[in-house]
């Protein structure tokens, strides 16, 4: 006579239930990210929720009895105003101008901070300097100290190479836009340079020193084995750089006012909030804007998870 018996495993293999104890332990590990949680969401997300929802409200201040629901009409009133145009078209050139050339003169200047020399920790420390200048206090040093007609460093320089003779343009009111850019250029290169140089810094040095020694020549190394290398690290610069650019408003409300046609987005906006006192249309430029960086940064966030997925191989 024979006995059997037969136990039945609880719970699935290779798949145990968690139990109450690792519940707890996973909330322990949360608990202290919530405060900060809430913060975010507090100082971030309730104030673009407000604009959202006034953005399509009628709502100036010149009228308080007409406030109402006006649904699209604001987005609309955006779109087809001839100055929300301009604007549009000026953003689009100061964020593409700014971020070519910053990102040109990043690699440029990555590539000689790459080398080794004596005081290149120094030099490395005074390139970042820009970056880290109060946005307003260089734009007032640009406007005051460097592009002035009668005191400012170009013109100067100009008397100092010609004479007294030498012309001495006024360079806000000739080339208003174009002094924006070069002041932006001036304080993001920097911005570039470190993520570039970054990227530089994690090659694959003993494949760059194989190339050397089966005779390849700097450029080849340069065109075949560094940009391609740098691509992902471009990309995220460039789409970092687009963010911010895109959002300014220091440079053009402290050089040029958003006069001589460099008003930009974020200049619009405060025009027709301040200015006008339509508070339905300004929100609904802000919306706008803040579209147009989601959609920016969604790019960037997808470079950096690249990167991070290359760096985990």
């Amino acid at each position: 006579m024979t006995t059997t018996s037969t136990s039945a495993p609880t719970t699935a293999p290779g798949a145990p239930a968690p139990s109450t104890m690792q519940r707890a332990g996973d909330w322990a590990r949360r608990a202290p990210l919530l405060p900060a949680l809430v913060f975010m969401i507090v100082v971030t997300q309730i104030p673009f929720v407000a604009t959202l929802v006034i953005s399509f409200m009628d709502w100036n201040a010149y009228y308080p009895d007409d406030r109402g629901f006006a649904g699209l009409s604001n987005f609309g009133k955006v779109l087809t105003d001839v100055d929300a145009r301009q604007a549009i078209i000026v953003t689009i050139i100061l964020t593409v101008s700014v971020v070519l050339l910053s990102l040109v003169l990043g690699l440029l200047i990555a590539l000689l901070l790459d080398r080794k020399f004596r005081g290149r920790a120094v030099a490395r420390t005074l390139m970042i300097t820009p970056f880290l200048i109060v946005p307003v206090a260089a734009a007032l040093v640009w406007k005051h100290a460097i592009y002035n007609a009668q005191y400012g460093l170009l013109n100067g320089i100009l008397r100092w190479i010609g004479g007294s003779g030498a012309p001495q343009p006024d360079w806000i009111s000739n080339h208003p836009l174009a002094a924006i850019v070069v002041t932006l250029v001036w304080q993001w290169t920097p911005f570039m340079m470190l993520i570039l140089l970054a990227g530089l810094q994690s090659r694959p040095m003993d494949v760059v020193e194989a190339a050397r020694i089966d005779g390849a020549s700097p450029w080849q190394i340069f065109t075949n084995m560094t940009l391609p290398h740098l691509r992902q690290y471009i990309e995220l610069s460039g789409l970092l750089g687009a963010i911010y650019i895109i959002q300014n408003f220091d440079a053009v409300f402290t050089i040029t006012s958003g006069g001589l046609g460099t008003a930009n987005l974020p200049y619009y906006i405060y025009e027709t909030f301040y200015s006008a006192h339509d508070y339905g249309r300004a929100s609904a430029a802000g919306v706008i804007v803040v579209i147009g960086s989601i959609i920016i940064a969604t790019f960037a966030l997808r470079t950096v998870i690249s990167l991070f997925r290359e760096d985990t191989r």
